[in-house]
């Protein structure tokens, strides 16, 4: 009998077992309908953002294909409770650090810091590199990533006004967006332009 046949009956840890011994990708679902809220909930409590929880459920569930093969857990909620927390954390602690570089970067800039990054960057010519090279990057994406990149970051859309404007599922709007800031950040990184100036042009447009 195939393990999804039987998925609704058994215990987390049942479940659990079976996923190790068959890699049955179902059960991974199994779990993830009985415990998304539960999840969402955690999330919410830490990061304080819905679209931000709701991120964070598909990233913890997808991380459950491989955690659970190296876990062993006595009890899954109180387990995944854990995990849940500590990716928050992370993730609040990547946010601050982005943060407080961009921070240092605008002082360093307003101080007119003279360093190699810095050396020629007045007003005008950081206007120039923010909207030449993001709008050349904008371009160089693909149809679907520039269609809610644009919408995203430079009309100030959210995860769901933009999947209501361009007809996209709202997963693949946070999958259009993802993948569309990352290769913005590698074609600008190809521009020549320093790693700190491009955390300030992506959280600037």
């Amino acid at each position: 009998m195939k393990p999804s046949n039987i998925n609704n009956t058994l215990s987390d840890n049942e479940l659990i077992t079976l996923y190790k011994e068959n890699s049955d990708k179902e059960i991974i679902g199994n779990l993830y309908k009985r415990y998304t809220r539960f999840v969402f909930l955690v999330s919410l409590k830490y990061l304080k953002d819905k679209d931000e929880s709701e991120d964070a459920v598909m990233q913890i569930f997808e991380k459950l294909f491989i955690d659970l093969k190296n876990h062993k857990i006595d009890n899954f909620k109180a387990w995944l409770h854990t995990v849940t927390r500590n990716h928050c954390l992370m993730k609040l602690r990547k946010n601050q650090s982005v943060l407080k570089k961009t921070q240092e970067y605008k002082i360093d800039s307003e101080n007119n810091m003279e360093s190699e990054d810095y050396l020629h960057l007045n007003e005008k010519t950081d206007d120039e590199i923010k909207f030449k090279n993001v709008r050349e990057a904008i371009d160089g994406l693909n149809n679907e990533q520039q269609k809610c990149i644009q919408l995203f970051y430079i009309e100030s859309k959210s995860y769901h006004e933009v999947a209501e404007i361009t007809g996209y599922t709202l997963k693949n709007v946070k999958s259009y967006i993802q993948n569309g800031k990352r290769n913005l950040k590698n074609s600008l990184l190809k521009a020549g332009i320093s790693e700190l100036i491009i955390i300030y042009i992506l959280f600037s447009i």
